[in-house]
């Protein structure tokens, strides 16, 4: 048995309105969390993943069309993918992800999904394109420049993330290594000082005897 993480349908209605998001949600160990969408025919969907922190930074993860059950992606101990499709009917698409083979891990995880084309940044630009003013040329060129600009920081933001929980993880090993050297040196030195005692105490009790 398997815990479905609920609390998601605000986000859905959200969502649903601006037909694409990111969302970066925690998902704790032996747990499945789903997600659902309401995408129209023949629009192009983008989903793209990405696991920011915990354990090996990798999830399972499975993208389904409720109406048929028709699995249209799945794959296991994914740390990064990125799967792109056009839907051949209206309906419903759930995609989950899983971290049921993780026993204590918690992951964090990171999605963005996009339905669709982006609008037009100026009304009527596809009809008369070429009509377009040098300033309203250069504010779609902008435009299309911060897209991607926002697109890498984006990415860096989330390797800035995966690496910043290496490092912490990484420190608290070193802090529990040096702990644990340092307790090891304790004990040795005060064996080596009650074995010498020993040693003395020996020598006195049998000068004593005779």
């Amino acid at each position: 048995m398997y815990k479905l993480s609920l609390g998601i349908t605000i986000f859905a209605v959200i969502w649903a309105a601006t037909m694409a998001g990111e969302l970066t949600f925690e998902l704790p160990d032996n747990v499945i969390q789903c997600f659902f969408e309401e995408i129209e025919k023949g629009q192009k969907t983008t989903l793209e993943f990405q696991v920011v922190t915990g354990g090996n930074y990798d999830v399972d993860m499975e993208l389904t069309q409720l109406s048929n059950k028709q699995v249209l992606y799945k794959d296991t101990r994914k740390q990064y993918d990125s799967f792109t499709w056009t839907p051949d009917t209206t309906g419903t698409y759930k995609f989950c992800f899983s971290n049921e083979f993780s026993t204590f891990t918690h992951k964090v995880v990171y999605f963005d999904f996009q339905v669709g084309d982006e609008d037009p940044l100026l009304e009527g630009m596809g009809e008369h394109a070429t009509a377009l003013t040098q300033m309203e040329s250069s504010s779609v060129t902008v435009h299309e420049a911060l897209k991607v600009v926002v697109d890498y920081q984006t990415h860096h933001r989330l390797r800035e993330a995966q690496g910043r929980a290496f490092a912490e993880d990484l420190n608290e090993r070193v802090q529990y290594w040096s702990i644990g050297q340092t307790v090891v040196i304790l004990i040795i030195g005060i064996g080596q000082v009650i074995v010498l005692r020993s040693f003395f105490t020996d020598k006195k009790s049998r000068v004593s005897a005779t």
